[in-house]
């Protein structure tokens, strides 16, 4: 998906991450956006799963109720004006989705595009609520200096999206489906994630410039970040794209910073941060820090640093290049 992580060839990924092959990562479907080579579980670990007690199953009307009690008493906000806010602040995503999807079904592709990103971060999590609880068990067992990062961010995660169980059927072919019908119905960002994904619209050079030149002008931070993934290395040799930000290993990272810059949440708590730690085990050591300040700090050299600053300044630019 295009929120999904897809910096580990620039960044060092979480060693723990690698428990998740194991114990884990039962959405496999959903789960191929952070490709991890797993090796052998370390024998200690075994035994912290051996020891762990499975949660019961209950059925899902029930599991609903008992999540909403987890969660505490917090009302979750009314649907805002800005229908993309209530992404970062609301601890019911669950509510937060069935309020999208009434207008998503009345037409609303930009209640659709961000019932699609809400549908993406919570995935991993509704596909087996039981076993991503036991995976954070396991990595907090681990005793790694890295782990209690990515542990607290997939709490986090367990926590917005406990409404959501298994018969949501949350995943790829779902996201797909809603960025699909958003895109046909003009969300812009939902048209470039396709595009970056590998599910243009259409798939011809002039298509593809056009679109990278029409989420350029947009302004759009959800757009930006949505055809990140496919503006980096995925671009090399498309002469469509010649003489654009594309094509290099920090192409995909300059539209992301990009939209930070324009106003998408880019704090240390906000969805991007949380979804890079929690589904591909990408984390700051440093709780404070905000995603622009982790990648110059991480995946940006000194040299190359210069070169990403002017290819931001491309990207958000006015259209007269003031």
């Amino acid at each position: 998906m295009a929120f999904a992580p897809t910096l580990k060839t620039w960044l060092l990924v979480l060693p723990a991450v690698a428990v998740l092959g194991v114990a884990g990562y039962r959405a496999s479907g959903h789960a191929g956006s952070v490709q991890t080579t797993v090796g052998e579980l370390p024998a200690s670990s075994l035994a912290a799963v051996d020891a762990a007690v499975p949660l019961p199953v209950v059925p899902e009307a029930l599991a609903r109720r008992l999540a909403a009690f987890e969660r505490g008493n917090a009302l979750p906000s009314g649907l805002p004006l800005d229908l993309r806010a209530d992404i970062e602040d609301a601890t019911d995503l669950y509510a937060y989705a069935q309020r999208l999807r009434v207008q998503a079904d009345d037409g609303n592709h930009e209640a659709r595009w961000m019932l699609s990103r809400v549908y993406d971060y919570c995935a991993q999590y509704a596909i087996d609520p039981g076993g991503y609880r036991l995976d954070n068990n396991v990595l907090a067992g681990l005793g790694l200096t890295a782990a209690p990062a990515m542990v607290q961010a997939r709490e986090r995660v367990a926590q917005r999206c406990g409404g959501f169980v298994p018969g949501d059927k949350l995943g790829s072919a779902l996201v797909l489906a809603e960025r699909r019908k958003a895109a046909a119905q003009g969300n812009l960002a939902a048209e470039a994630s396709l595009f970056a994904e590998g599910e243009p619209l259409q798939d011809s050079p002039e298509y593809r410039r056009d679109l990278v030149e029409r989420v350029r002008t947009s302004r759009d931070p959800e757009a930006f970040m949505a055809i990140a993934p496919g503006m980096g290395v995925r671009a090399a040799g498309d002469r469509a794209l010649n003489g654009l930000v594309a094509g290099e290993q920090l192409s995909e990272l300059a539209w992301r910073l990009a939209a930070c810059e324009l106003g998408l949440p880019c704090g240390a708590d906000s969805v991007l941060v949380n979804s890079f730690c929690a589904n591909g085990g990408i984390c700051s050591q440093d709780g404070t820090q905000d995603f622009r300040d982790f990648v110059y700090d991480a995946a940006v050299s000194r040299q190359g640093a210069g070169k990403m600053k002017q290819w931001i300044k491309r990207l958000v630019g006015t259209r007269d290049g003031q």
